[in-house]
């Protein structure tokens, strides 16, 4: 990566377009401000339409084409999209999944472990390093795209998920012991014995076939890594575009690839964040995203790879929200915010999800807007890129503790869960989020949370005895945690624990329970916070016994258990546990841990959503301040300390930047709109 650019780029895909525009697009990305763009991960088929048969050639011209513009390029690899011949030579590479064998049609619709689709993938993407390798504008690849196991349970899939059965437990005695397996005379004689995986009643075993298939991600992914290595130079990173649970928009824990496992093949990690827009649009999703992908190679910059321009219907930004958009990323840690795409496209399944230009082709609004934070972008660069990012508020996810949500979610058999893990996760992480209290992410596997003054454990339904040590231990030294309801019920393999709950913890949180059902007609209240009229509960409540000596700071309303406990505080050693017993609404949340916090050394800067405060230390060691206004109407705070309790008025969707407490000026993104003037030839539109 060049050292101190701030990436502002597009994806960009000659082989899509109705015409031969190629200097013309890339003049107006470098006019925009654009200095990046990223190419060739969608076209197996164009560089190689028929078997062995192989065709460069557009891309070399684009690449061509950026070199003479002075753009810098990341080249994806293809092989996330297979060609329809590949399909027809093998029969058997479209996965075979739960719901049945896949048709061809979609793309990630193959059995990444099928050794023909290795082969060929393997060959196209060697031809494709050939072809690109001695061009200077390459400053990275990008592995695949988004990256899944693509829920393959093909018999291949399975020999090698029972081989790593076999390696992890040894024996099928010891795999029948840890995952339960006697019930339903489901325990197995010798390896030959184990069943299809897909008609399994086991959550322990169905679970481990899902970390394996997050396994094969981790596999591929290093795989294609060994082959890109021997022909990058070595000032070319590699990175791949890691996406999150989908749910319309970017949203929550990525259920299919362990994030931390499969990053260990990336020199620089990139992500995909798409996020609600127009009045819908809050910017939790980019502090999310952003704290996961921060977090993947030990709280470093990461780039965006992917997140909207115009984007999806319903997602056309309001004026000046592309600017505050991408000043989100960048006050996240990312050095690198990059548009899908460049281009509207004119046919096929995302006919509708509109880039920077429309389907006219034309720079309009939205591409003036993108040239005013082009602009501002080149300038601030040597301030804002390598910002570097300091939490004190840690979160611990677990992809086990959401597959036991899946397995075991907070509703009766049969039933469809109102929420699930992630649900729970951006709960406590958005409501962090509203009160300005910036976070770090950290893996299950993570043992040493001395870095941090607090740590929140969202629903850690699966915990290894040594985690829950180390919390125990954390907290005995003075440390602080908020852990939610189920949490630490569960060893890795989803087996429930025998003893009392919070497993391990008894003393720490300074209660016990055994009983949970759904609360119905239920509220919260306490004496001791402050909390809004009325706290609906709902999902889950845990009838919590609190030891002597708990704080119960907030008990039951509800027509048999009214007074119950439902959140406790206790003082272990010289730190504090809170337990979350029960979910309840987002506003009683945020007042329980604006009354909390202080008092657990997290300070609060005063403004509350929609203001948003999120800060960072520059390469030279300035103190950077980003204020943001995620609203329609105009917003007045003050200021802290460095910035000398200055008042500050932002404007409906407005940012302020600081630098050491000193205003840093910004472009105006309204500035760039003009009223369309009669064309007189293709492009003629105002910049």
């Amino acid at each position: 990566m060049k050292p101190g650019i701030l990436y502002y780029g597009v994806a960009y895909y000659l082989e899509y377009l109705t015409e031969d525009r190629l200097d013309r697009d890339m003049e107006l990305m470098t006019r925009a401000g654009f200095n990046l763009i990223r190419v060739g991960e969608s076209t197996w088929s164009t560089w190689e339409p028929r078997e062995g048969v192989f065709d460069f050639s557009l891309l070399r011209r684009t690449l061509e084409a950026a070199g003479r513009h002075g753009l810098s390029v990341i080249v994806g690899t293809p092989t996330y999209a297979i060609p329809p011949w590949l399909a027809r030579l093998y029969p058997d590479i479209l996965a075979e999944t739960h719901a049945g064998p896949n048709r061809y049609g979609s793309r990630q619709n193959f059995d990444i472990t099928h050794a023909g689709y290795r082969f060929h993938a393997e060959r196209v993407l060697r031809r494709q390093m050939e072809a690109v390798r001695d061009f200077p504008c390459v400053v990275g690849f990008q592995l695949d795209n988004e990256t899944k196991p693509y829920d393959t349970c093909s018999p291949r899939a399975q020999a090698l998920f029972r081989d790593w059965l076999k390696e992890r437990f040894g024996s099928v005695e010891e795999l029948n012991r840890a995952m339960g397996l006697a019930y339903w005379s489901n325990s197995l004689g010798s390896w030959e014995d184990l069943p299809d995986v897909r008609g399994t009643i086991n959550g322990s075993l169905g679970a481990e076939f899902q970390a394996f298939q997050r396994h094969l991600v981790t596999e591929f992914l290093a795989w294609q890594r060994s082959i890109v290595d021997e022909y990058r130079r070595p000032d070319q990173f590699v990175t791949h575009n890691f996406d999150f649970e989908w749910r319309g928009y970017s949203f929550g824990l990525q259920p299919e690839v362990d994030h931390f496992e499969a990053a260990r093949a990336l020199t620089v990690v990139g992500c995909d964040i798409y996020h609600p827009s127009e009045s819908a649009l809050t910017g939790a999703e980019i502090a999310f995203g952003g704290a996961i992908a921060r977090a993947l190679k030990g709280n470093r910059n990461y780039l965006v790879l992917e997140t909207q321009a115009q984007g999806n219907f319903g997602w056309l930004p309001w004026p000046g929200q592309l600017r505050l958009q991408a000043f989100a990323h960048i006050a996240s840690g990312a050095c690198c915010v990059e548009y899908w795409h460049w281009h509207s496209i004119h046919n096929a399944i995302e006919s509708y999800w509109k880039g920077v230009l429309s389907h006219d082709m034309t720079p309009g609004e939205t591409y003036r807007e993108a040239a005013v934070i082009g602009a501002d972008l080149k300038r601030l660069s040597p301030l804002l890129c390598g910002l570097r990012k300091t939490a004190r508020v840690a979160v611990l996810v677990s992809n086990r503790s959401l597959t036991g949500f899946q397995w075991f979610p907070a509703c009766s058999p049969g039933e469809t869960p109102e929420r699930t893990y992630s649900d729970y996760l951006r709960w406590l992480c958005d409501s962090l989020y509203r009160l300005n209290v910036e976070y770090d992410i950290l893996p299950d596997t993570c043992r040493d949370f001395s870095a941090f003054d607090l740590l929140v454990v969202p629903a850690l339904y699966a915990a290894a005895e040594e985690l829950a040590e180390a919390v125990r231990r954390y907290v005995w030294d003075g440390g602080h945690v908020i852990a939610t309801f189920r949490s630490f019920f569960a060893d890795p393999y989803l087996k429930i624990r025998p003893d009392a709950q919070p497993h391990a913890l008894t003393e720490c949180f300074g209660l016990r329970y055994d009983r949970f059902t759904k609360p119905l007609s239920t509220e919260l209240s306490s004496s001791a916070v402050s909390l809004p009229e009325p706290v609906p509960v709902s999902d889950w409540m845990e009838l919590l016994e609190p030891f002597e000596g708990t704080q119960v700071l907030c008990a039951y309303r509800h027509p048999a258990w009214n007074g119950t406990a439902a959140v406790t505080r206790n003082r272990y050693g010289r730190g504090q546990a809170i337990w979350l017993g029960c979910y309840f609404a987002p506003e009683g949340l945020d007042a329980l841990l604006t009354a909390l916090l202080p008092e657990l050394g997290v300070s609060l800067s005063g403004p509350v959503f929609p203001v948003v405060h999120r800060t960072g230390t520059s390469t030279d060691g300035q103190q950077i301040d980003f204020w943001f206004n995620f609203s329609n109407e105009e917003q007045t705070v003050l200021c802290p300390e460095p910035a000398g309790n200055t008042s500050l008025t932002l404007p409906p969707w407005g940012i302020a930047l600081f630098a050491d407490g000193i205003p840093v000026p910004l472009n105006d993104p309204r500035s760039g709109s003009s009223q369309p003037t009669r064309p007189s030839g293709k492009d003629s539109s105002p910049v």
